[in-house]
């Protein structure tokens, strides 16, 4: 789905593995760029996003552990799929890849490892890119009946195993398609292939059982204690989630208070519908 970039597994020290694609030249001009992608997708949610970047900077793609071809260790406990567990696993994967210090760009769940890799790791990450995600904590405290609603999957994926990967197994399309159909074709058959295995339903799962049992402890933890201080820009889709709040950057700013936000005029999944806006902020933020 990314053309032209160079594929690459990693192994990490929690045991994992980490699936990178790397695009882009390699002549340490300016600051790479990882990207992230979000539920239940794969790093190929960037395959319109990823050459434009590529241009003038060194572009990461990455699967998060336990999404596409990056694997959790074996016999993982909940915590490894923590994004505070996930952040680790990938700043060692960009170690091996010779970045020290890169930017990163993150989409939904992708979005809360990314904040997470700017608390934990301030020394690595140059700048940072949410989109259309509030905090996890934030998220937490806001669960009100209409959020219920539309986010069923935050609830049910986080049931305790095996139930939801059965229902997960059943009807596979149904469930983990639902409001893909803004994304390509080849896209979505890619996201199909990953989550019609078994290993990658059980790690989606687990990445969100560990978003209540684990992401919103250590969020408690660290607001108001730590902020981002790096470069941050939060970008979101009028028409998506957040439509729904009207103090995205009020939560975003307590976090990291010099945050700049960037509404665009789509839905949720901004890197495939509006890729170009989406590079060109990123670019923007990253200087050009």
């Amino acid at each position: 789905m990314i053309a032209g970039a160079a594929v690459r597994d990693v192994a990490t020290p929690s045991g994992g593995r980490v699936r990178t694609w790397t695009l882009g030249p390699a002549d340490g001009t300016a600051t790479p760029v990882l990207l992230l992608h979000g539920w239940p997708q794969t790093s190929a949610v960037w395959h319109l996003v990823a050459p434009l970047l590529a241009r003038t900077r060194t572009v990461v793609a990455a699967d998060l552990p336990g999404y596409g071809d990056s694997m959790l260790p074996p016999g993982a406990g909940v915590a490894a799929s923590g994004k505070r567990a996930m952040a680790d696993d990938l700043v060692a994967a960009m170690s091996e890849l010779g970045h020290r210090r890169f930017s990163v760009v993150g989409h939904d769940r992708g979005a809360r490892v990314g904040y997470r890799l700017a608390l934990d790791h301030p020394d690595r990450v140059a700048a940072l890119a949410v989109l259309d995600v509030l905090p996890t904590l934030d998220v937490a405290e806001r669960v009100d009946a209409a959020f219920a609603r539309a986010a069923w999957h935050w609830f049910l994926l986080a049931r305790p195993p095996d139930l939801p990967e059965r229902l997960l197994a059943a009807e596979p399309d149904a469930t983990l398609g639902r409001g893909l159909d803004v994304c390509a074709p080849e896209a979505l058959a890619a996201y199909r292939a990953a989550w019609s295995r078994p290993e990658v339903r059980h790690g989606m799962c687990q990445d969100y059982r560990a978003g209540w049992d684990v992401d919103v402890e250590i969020d408690r933890a660290d607001r108001g204690v730590r902020t981002i201080g790096c470069p941050t820009l939060v970008m979101w889709g009028e028409h998506g989630a957040l439509r729904r709040y009207a103090d995205v950057m009020v939560a975003w700013r307590r976090w990291a208070p010099a945050a700049h936000g960037v509404v665009l005029p789509c839905g949720h999944h901004l890197p495939e519908e509006r890729p170009d806006d989406v590079a060109a902020a990123v670019l923007g933020m990253l200087g050009g």
